[in-house]
């Protein structure tokens, strides 16, 4: 905004208002006592600058991006630590601790599950450990473990959110009133519970009072079992159901479902560079395809229904090395693209190529 306002532009309006008969050559009295209140000037406007972009949440940074939105009572989310289920040969106590690669699990409680399960919560928090299975070590010795697994995140951690994600929810609070159980309020308080990632709500699906929730995890990825439990708990407890126990008001009924995974296999015709074959591009196309396939999940909470497109296959193979022109793609059999359901997200099924 003042970014005419430099040193040279300043220092010759002061010039300016002093007479001309005075030496005002650089190194002269009058330069020399003139220049450094100019420099202060020019550095005042550069911080009147910063000041103007911090004020307003359009371009402040996220300091006081954070203080603005705390007006709205917008808060940031805070990073949470991933759950995961701990499998071992044998009880072991409750607090014990494990790690596996550089992260280390807490085990917490007992999960009604045949043998001996548990829930380890992750003592990192934050997103990196969701992808971390396998064998867990004691930190302290246990009599008679010999074997001790994490087998599934059940719960996935989430880094603090991101400021762009907090200029977004503050923007948007000023157009959607979250109040009272509100659709809005719904959203806004379901998807601060760790480890979801989006919602979507339905009123009066099983008949009046009764609202459906279905959540998609902070990996947009179906949730498990056990994060839908939780959420139904911190929403409206099913032993309570509708006694207003929860977040949701007195007197609504709220059931709790996760996203549906549907399989799409694809098949194509891919003409190979030489000395590449399917086998040599075949992990990097299921990357590429998978990648394409959580872009399309992320917009899942804000989409009627998702859309896989061949167009979007086919391109993205094609910028892969190895693979000079595809064409005749069909997903699932079908040569156009896939309308999902209105609660579905994809997931790769076989790719022929």
């Amino acid at each position: 905004m003042y970014e005419h306002m430099t040193f040279e532009t300043i220092l010759g309006r002061m010039m300016d208002r002093v007479s001309n008969d005075v030496d005002k050559r650089e190194g002269s009295i009058i330069y020399d006592a003139l220049a450094p209140a100019a420099a202060e000037l020019c550095q005042m406007y550069i911080d009147l600058d910063v000041v103007m972009n911090e004020t307003f949440a359009d371009t402040a940074s996220r300091e006081y991006l954070i203080l603005r939105a705390k007006e709205r009572g917008v808060i940031p989310y805070k990073a949470t630590p991933a759950i995961a289920k701990a499998v071992f040969n044998m009880s072991v106590p409750i607090g014990s601790r494990f790690s596996i690669d550089k992260f280390n699990y807490t085990v917490a409680e007992v999960l009604p599950e045949q043998g001996f399960v548990y829930k380890a919560v992750c003592e990192t928090v934050g997103s990196e450990p969701n992808h971390t299975l396998g064998t867990l070590i004691p930190i302290e010795y246990i009599q008679g473990l010999s074997s001790a697994q994490i087998t599934e995140i059940l719960t996935p951690g989430e880094d603090a959110e991101r400021t762009e994600s907090i200029r977004k929810r503050y923007l948007t609070n000023f157009d959607k009133q979250s109040f009272g159980g509100n659709r809005s309020d719904y959203i806004e308080k379901v998807t601060a519970i760790p480890g979801v990632g989006g919602c979507k709500v339905y009123r009066a699906w099983n008949g009046g009072g009764t609202v459906k929730c279905v959540i998609i995890n902070s990996e947009f990825q179906k949730p498990t079992q056990s994060l839908i439990d939780d959420v139904q708990t911190a929403v409206d407890p099913t032993q309570n159901a509708g006694e207003g126990l929860g977040i949701a008001p007195i007197d609504h009924v709220v059931t709790i479902a996760g996203v549906t995974e549907t399989r799409i296999d694809i098949a194509t015709v891919i003409t190979y560079a030489d000395g590449w074959s399917f086998t040599d591009c075949e992990p990097y196309m299921q990357e590429t395809i998978d990648h394409y396939f959580i872009e399309l999940s992320k917009q899942w909470p804000d989409s009627n229904t998702l859309i896989a497109r061949i167009s979007q296959i086919e391109s993205r193979l094609l910028d892969l090395d190895g693979i000079v022109d595809i064409g005749n793609t069909t997903l699932n059999g079908v040569a156009q693209n896939y309308v999902l359901g209105t609660n579905d997200i994809p997931i790769r099924g076989g790719v022929i190529g």
